[in-house]
């Protein structure tokens, strides 16, 4: 895909970056079953999956775009190899989420809130300054301001909270 890093350097970044802030959120995109990716390439991109412990990851499956450069390589991978490897990415990406996006349960926290939950009458849904997202009961007044939630409960990608006075 014609990056210019290698698996090392970004390992070392990511390293450098949680030592300057440990706290810190991280978050990436993948793209799964780009023409030529060989098992062992997508073994390599399970392992920074594992090794660097996403907040979330924005998974994808390569589409073959007519007029790019990809569309014409050779080496096209087959669906069932690319649907397999997808899952099991996916899979491992939510597992890891889930731990992670689960450290500030039982905390006060700042949350930006957003707008009107539309699943859940009397709610509204915010962000964390990690960009988790948090749904909490609140009048929708409250919309624009940053107000302090009590996290209830880690639902894997966000949580449920409690207004705070």
């Amino acid at each position: 895909m014609n990056r210019k890093y290698t698996k090392e350097r970004y390992l070392e970044l990511v390293d450098k970056i949680r030592t300057a802030m440990p706290d810190i959120s991280i978050t990436t995109d993948i793209i799964v079953g780009f023409p030529g990716e060989t098992e062992e390439d997508f073994l390599e991109t399970l392992d920074v999956v594992r090794k660097v412990r996403f907040d979330s990851a924005f998974t994808f499956i390569y589409s073959k775009r007519t007029g790019t450069p990809a569309a014409k390589m050779e080496d096209q991978i087959p669906d069932e190899v690319v649907k397999d490897r997808f899952d099991r990415l996916l899979s491992l990406v939510q597992q890891i989420s889930s731990e992670v996006c689960g450290r500030e349960v039982h905390t006060v926290q700042k949350v930006l809130a957003e707008e009107i939950n539309d699943h859940k009458e009397g709610y509204l849904t915010g962000r964390l300054s990690s960009n988790t997202t948090v749904h909490f009961k609140g009048d929708p007044s409250l919309i624009g301001t940053i107000v302090d939630v009590y996290l209830d409960e880690s639902k894997g990608f966000y949580y449920m909270g409690t207004l705070r006075p």
